[in-house]
Formats: structure tokens, C-alpha cells, sequence
């Protein structure tokens, strides 16, 4: 019993540590600064967001996704997303990243006036 339990430990260990392959840290490799994106003109990143996100089937919303290993498992848990799953994660985590650089400068939402007036009146002449 002793022996068997040494033995999966090691093996936990050795396929979860090996390369960086584990789960939580594949899933941590997702998320980006949208700090990155900010130099990038409103127009031309939603274009690159919509783009990003029709390329891989995902709404313009999409944030990244975590799975729930059993507690304190996650460092040692091995990666066993398929190739599709993990560009569609890390594609979400791009997606997301942008749309928090888009929200955080108002892009794609009309510039608001400096002056304010009634709907429907007309601005008033200087005093002559």
C-alpha cells in the first residue's frame, strides 16, 4: 500500500511538472494584459477582436475558462485539452484582453459633446 502510494505520487508528479505541461499552468498562459493592445487604433483592434473571434467560433465576449482540479492537485494535473481546445482558450483569453483595452477607452462609442443643450434647440448667437 506504502509502495503504491509512492509510486503515484511520483508519477502525479513527474506528469505534472514535466515541461510545463500542467493544466493550471497552460490554463494561467491564457490570460494577457490588455495593456498591449492599448497603442492599437480603436478601429483597426475591433476589427483584430472580431476577427480573432469568428475565426474561432467564439462571441466577441468570450473570457477565459478554468477547470476545477480537486484541491491542491491544479500544479499537477497534466494538460489533456485537445489542440482545438487549447487555441479556443487561448484565442478567448486574446479576445478578452482586447475587449477590456476597448471597453477602458471607450472605442466604438460616440465622442460625448463638451457643450450641453436641449434636444431640438438651436445654439445661441453672442450678445452683439
Amino acid at each position: 500500500m506504502r509502495w503504491t502510494m509512492v509510486v503515484l505520487a511520483s508519477c502525479l508528479v513527474t506528469a505534472g511538472c514535466v515541461g510545463g505541461s500542467s493544466m493550471a499552468e497552460r490554463q494561467d498562459e491564457n490570460i494577457q494584459s490588455s495593456l498591449q493592445y492599448d497603442d492599437v487604433p480603436c478601429d483597426q483592434l475591433l476589427a483584430q477582436r472580431n476577427q480573432v473571434a469568428q475565426q474561432n467560433n467564439l462571441p466577441i465576449t468570450a473570457k477565459p475558462t478554468f477547470s476545477n482540479p480537486a484541491m491542491g492537485f491544479g500544479p499537477f494535473t497534466p494538460d489533456m485539452r485537445s489542440k482545438a481546445q487549447r487555441d479556443s482558450d487561448k484565442a478567448s483569453g486574446e479576445i478578452d484582453a482586447m475587449s477590456r483595452s476597448i471597453e477602458r477607452r471607450d472605442c466604438g462609442k460616440p465622442k460625448k459633446k463638451d457643450k450641453f443643450a436641449l434636444p431640438g434647440s438651436k445654439p445661441s448667437s453672442p450678445a452683439q
